[in-house]
């Protein structure tokens, strides 16, 4: 950052999920992006200037929930301060709330629940009834809504033009950017259309293979392994 070098923090996670990192990468100070729900909501931390925001669909907010435990999964949404389901039991959930740092509100109907705007639904669960629901799920309301996997037992359910590709053109226009210009580190399904848009797509070791297969790069180590900062040092200090 002290080369001039813009850092976004894009993620399927909420803001509350990624503010702690923000913080002691100093954005405050220092700037930079975060993208929170894969882009649905994206701003200038420094600033606070807005640069996307999506809402889901609320007329098919209980359809959507009823589509997830149709196949016996866990619909989940988001507070500004905690993710919230109609359990907080389910080890799904919990895993969930372990990635955003937040504890689960659970309620006894969660599409009730849900009259203010929310950035998407979360389906938890199997990855093979994830893959059944969401089949439903998009033979309904594909056009309204995107839907694809942050991990195999986590299924996106986004408002239409959510996707990473599509927050990183939206925040090249804000930063006057070309792609090329570029680098993206991923190891996820939501990945994917990041790494291929970005200039160099780099992908962690312990990438899912369709990630792997689509990168520009795969990085020696994991995520876990310091992976990101290797890309750093190699395609930037290095340069």
């Amino acid at each position: 950052m002290d080369l001039g070098v813009k850092v976004i923090l894009i993620s399927g996670r909420s803001v509350m999920g990624i503010t702690g990192l923000a913080k002691e990468l100093e954005f405050e100070k220092r700037g930079g992006i975060i993208a929170a729900f894969n882009g649905g909501k994206t701003f200038d931390y420094q600033t606070g200037a807005l640069i996307q925001q999506l809402f889901f669909p609320k007329e098919v907010i209980a359809e959507t929930c009823a589509i997830v435990r149709k196949y016996g999964a866990q619909p989940l949404s988001y507070t500004d301060t905690e993710i919230v389901a109609e359990t907080d039991t389910d080890p799904y959930v919990l895993a969930e709330c372990k990635c955003n740092s937040a504890s689960v509100k659970k309620v006894s109907n969660l599409p009730e629940f849900l009259d203010y705007p929310i950035p998407k639904i979360l389906g938890a669960g199997e990855h093979e009834r994830l893959v059944k629901a969401r089949e439903e799920f998009l033979s309904l309301y594909s056009h309204i809504c995107d839907s694809f996997f942050a991990e195999s037992y986590f299924l996106e359910l986004a408002p239409k033009g959510v996707a990473k590709d599509k927050a990183l053109a939206r925040i090249c226009e804000y930063l006057n950017i070309t792609r090329e210009e570029i680098m993206a580190c991923g190891d996820g399904f939501n990945d994917i259309p990041m790494l291929e848009y970005a200039g160099l797509g780099i992908a962690m070791k312990n990438a899912y293979p369709e990630t792997l297969e689509k990168a520009d790069c795969i990085a020696p180590f994991t995520n876990n392994e310091c992976g990101v900062a290797w890309a750093v040092e190699e395609y930037i200090l290095n340069m």
